[in-house]
């Protein structure tokens, strides 16, 4: 795939196309949202400052692709992606969890990206050092090490090995590394020195302190350094935890942090999910006063602020909104008229058809049956999903999303694990191919299909 920002909006949507069936209207409104970010970063200084992102609202019923839509897109766009439930700001007292919450989580989901791809890049050099410190346990340097004022009492050590002896510790130092390449000393159990963080000093009572996460022991580094704790290991447990403390140490954390900040602030995506729970009726009372209290708390940040993190200030004008919700009790119309404002771009999503649910089963790059067959075949056995099958899954499927609640696409997982139970424990017992055909999943669902009370426990 060539370079994301010289997709087309026709070229975003095709690839979403990839892992999720219809809802065309939504997905060509995030390819524009993501395109005009693109072209946003084109412009001169002047007008960057003045065109900020059009936030989304997706209003459809569950399991229909909303975040999936959201998720994927971020993933296209190597973008820092976050999604919360408005629900979660309104569980305790009167707006509960902090709202500004939100973007400290998006900020270090952005740092960790970042810092992740940089140690990408150092991943062979530190591989190296990785390599020494593995020889400094196994042959350790028999030079000794100098008395402070020893000589003053005739007790300094002889100084260092002889040039034979040197030569000799360098070449069964090299025949080590050899050993060590090849994976031959994988199970030799070694001794190696661990550097350990020192745990933050948080703010007990004190939410808000949390979330900005600030680390007393950073600031006192010089009267708190890094403990070092000796642990006995294999070879091959040590490269593996030494690794990530390696390449660590050849990132520079500061140029890390600053371009994570500009990426959250620029390229950040938040989806804020069961926006229609927190739309408020005109009581004005009871659970209402909650529910507009978090609509207030959201307007600042939706609107753009400037919010305090453990990494510095982050502005949130620039950070894509998009907020979803069934909107079945409630409507748009009932969120407060400036959160409304702020999300100016609506798209409805279609409820899914019997058809599409056949589409979902056969055509996303990651579909159900294409997941279900890779799990059997690490056992192997083979199975394989007739066109009837599948036809005869959806059928059920969509049937049961009319008779009992419409879960949409999620309604396929309860289907097909039900469908594939037996399959499933007996393996890998099975020799012979299993085919999945239009009886089998008769014969599985049957009996709970014909029982209305245990279909809507167990479908």
């Amino acid at each position: 795939m060539k370079d994301f920002d010289k997709l087309t909006p026709k070229e975003i949507v095709h690839e979403l196309d990839k892992f999720i069936v219809g809802q065309r209207e939504a997905k060509k409104a995030v390819a524009i949202a993501i395109r005009n970010r693109i072209r946003r970063q084109k412009l001169p200084e002047q007008w960057k400052k003045e065109i900020t992102p059009k936030n989304i609202l997706m209003i459809g019923p569950t399991g229909v692709g909303k975040t999936e839509i959201a998720r994927r897109l971020a993933q296209l766009s190597g973008s820092p992606f976050l999604k919360v439930e408005a629900t979660r700001f309104t569980e305790v007292g009167y707006v509960g969890k902090n709202v500004d919450s939100m973007i400290r989580e998006l900020v270090e989901i952005s740092v960790n990206m970042v810092k992740q791809r940089k140690m990408k890049k150092v991943e062979e050099r530190a591989k190296v050092n990785v390599e020494e410190r593995i020889l400094d346990a196994l042959l350790p340097s028999r030079k000794k090490t100098q008395i402070p004022f020893a000589n003053i009492f005739g007790m300094q050590p002889e100084k260092v090995q002889s040039i034979e002896e040197s030569e000799n510790l360098s070449a069964k130092r090299e025949e080590l590394r050899q050993k060590l390449r090849k994976g031959e000393l994988d199970n030799d159990e070694i001794e190696i020195e661990i550097e350990t963080s020192n745990t933050p000093i948080g703010f007990i009572g004190l939410p808000e302190m949390e979330d900005i996460g600030m680390d007393l022991s950073n600031v006192l580094g010089n009267i708190f350094p890094k403990q070092r704790k000796k642990r006995k290991m294999k070879i091959s447990d040590a490269k593996k935890i030494l690794l990530p403390i390696e390449e660590e140490k050849l990132i520079d954390m500061d140029e890390t942090i600053q371009e994570a900040l500009e990426i959250a602030q620029n390229r950040g995506i938040i989806f804020i999910d069961e926006m229609d729970k927190i739309a408020a009726k005109t009581s004005g009372s009871g659970q209402d006063v909650s529910r507009q209290g978090v609509q207030r708390d959201l307007l600042p940040i939706v609107e753009g602020t400037t919010i305090t993190t453990k990494y510095g200030p982050v502005r949130t004008d620039f950070i894509l909104f998009i907020a979803a919700g069934a909107f079945h009790v409630s409507k748009p119309s009932d969120l407060i008229p400036e959160l409304q404002g702020r999300f100016p771009i609506r798209v409805e999503l279609e409820p899914l058809t019997e058809e599409d649910f056949v589409r979902i089963l056969v055509e996303p790059e990651n579909a159900l049956t294409k997941q279900y067959q890779a799990l059997l075949y690490t056992e192997g056995v083979q199975l394989e999903f007739s066109m009837e099958g599948i036809n005869e899954i959806a059928k059920v499927s969509y049937r049961l999303n009319q008779k009992l609640e419409n879960i949409g696409a999620r309604r396929l997982y309860t289907v097909i694990e039900k469908i594939l139970e037996d399959v499933l424990f007996e393996a890998p017992e099975i020799s012979e191919k299993v085919i999945i055909d239009d009886k089998f999943v008769t014969e599985r669902l049957k009996d709970i299909i014909e029982d209305e009370d245990l279909t809507s426990y167990i479908l």
